[in-house]
């Protein structure tokens, strides 16, 4: 099984890895992106302004600029450790035991607007790219992606059920035919249901965080929603590949 996460704008600092080494993430067929993808980046960032404009970030953002200049020298850490926020504080890889950790990088994948997709183990270091950004020079994200994405994500998953997670700006980046998505809807007093991002999030995390731990191999939405289950989650089957989770 492969589970895919989205990433989050928010990012922990430093690390005690090795700076940034491409050629020892997994799915290598990606490589020559991450590298163009890297290069422009740290391009950008000598420029301030333009990278304020390209990454829409505010006037405060210095922090976020030098992190992109320092991409290429910066020290890493694994994904799992990297990426921060409402969902990966529901995933709580904190608490994991050492087998649960190695299930966990065994297990999750988490998208990239950088790097396209790493597994949770891959080391990374800090940097700022959204999805949904646009480099000076070069198409859309989603444009720059998806002829390698998609194949990379099938040959990483090897046949294996794919859950994918992700939010849909990441998953336009590279979608897997066939993977489960999940739906996370707030039910309100008068029945309707609506989305609310925080909700999205760490409902989403607490997902991947049972299906990281299960014991189970599922094959199938019906195995994926009973993982749910066990773990207090409120699933409705929408469709053989969409999955809801109620609040």
């Amino acid at each position: 099984m492969l589970v895919l996460l989205p990433p989050s704008e928010t990012k922990s600092d430093g690390g005690a890895g090795l700076p940034l080494d491409l050629d020892v993430l997994a799915m290598p067929q990606l490589t020559p992106v991450r590298d163009k993808l890297a290069t422009e980046l740290v391009q950008l960032a000598t420029d301030p302004d333009a990278s304020r404009a390209a990454l829409g970030l505010g006037k405060g953002a210095d922090a976020e600029i030098a992190r992109n200049a320092a991409l290429r020298t910066a020290p890493t850490r694994p994904a799992l450790e990297r990426y921060t926020g409402v969902l990966y504080d529901a995933l709580d890889a904190k608490s994991f035991t050492k087998a649960q950790r190695a299930k966990a990088y065994a297990r999750l994948g988490i998208g990239s607007a950088l790097f396209g997709a790493v597994r949770a183990g891959d080391p990374i270091p800090a940097y700022r790219l959204s999805g949904g950004s646009k480099l000076p020079g070069l198409p859309t994200l989603a444009a720059v992606w998806r002829d390698v994405l998609p194949e990379a994500l099938l040959a990483e998953a090897a046949g294996e059920l794919v859950v994918d997670l992700r939010s849909g700006t990441y998953q336009q980046l590279g979608r897997v035919p066939g993977a489960i998505t999940a739906n996370v809807l707030t039910e309100h007093p008068d029945g309707t249901r609506t989305v609310v991002s925080h909700f999205n999030k760490h409902h989403k995390g607490l997902l991947a965080r049972a299906l990281v731990l299960t014991r189970a191999e599922p094959a199938d939405i019906r195995a994926v929603a009973r993982v749910a289950e066990k773990a207090g989650l409120r699933t409705e089957i929408a469709s053989p590949t969409e999955l809801l989770i109620i609040t």
